[in-house]
């Protein structure tokens, strides 16, 4: 997966030094400390690069879906308050930026070459274990249940939480859930 490529024992080190929580890292960016930024992107990089993996399926698209959320991020500065847990934050700007660079990736036209090995592929192999079965699964769901069941369940956020980073009302986050 696209967090293997994040590997930085430097970096591992310096968070783990940074014993601040987000709100005071924040505080310490709006004061201009460059290192508390620094702290934040260690800290949440490969949550974002994993996130836009499972959207655009790309290490390249997750790589520049990073770079591009960190660069918005970062343009909030100076006076960004956070109102929710940063991953709410981050979520929506992470989603945009991952389907704007799944359409990019789209425009491209396959050669009829492509196309017949394409058409050739099998079917995963359910036996290759629980994360092909996952994907399967999830592969059959719409875009909007998808992105709720990964919030839910593979970040770990409440139904407010999902509800404030999709940007839609609890009952709907509620509804999705349920429907599954």
């Amino acid at each position: 997966m696209a967090q293997s490529l994040l590997v930085d024992d430097r970096a591992q080190a310096k968070d783990e030094f940074d014993t601040r929580n987000d709100l005071e890292l924040i505080a310490a960016i709006n004061g201009g400390d460059p290192a508390a930024f620094e702290a934040l992107y260690f800290r949440y990089r490969d949550w974002v690069v994993g996130l836009a993996f499972r959207f655009t399926g790309n290490n390249d698209a997750a790589l520049d879906v990073l770079q591009e959320t960190f660069l918005y991020f970062l343009r909030k500065f100076p006076g960004f308050r956070l109102t929710a847990n940063l991953k709410t934050f981050f979520y929506p700007a992470v989603r945009n930026l991952s389907i704007a660079a799944r359409r990019k990736a789209e425009r491209y036209q396959a050669t009829e070459a492509e196309l017949e090995r394409i058409e050739q592929t099998a079917a995963p192999d359910p036996a290759e274990g629980a994360s092909s079965e996952l994907g399967f699964v999830l592969a059959g769901l719409s875009e909007e249940h998808r992105e709720a069941i990964l919030l839910r369940f593979v970040e770990g956020l409440n139904l407010a939480e999902i509800a404030q980073a999709m940007d839609i009302p609890l009952g709907t986050v509620k509804s999705r859930l349920h429907k599954i």
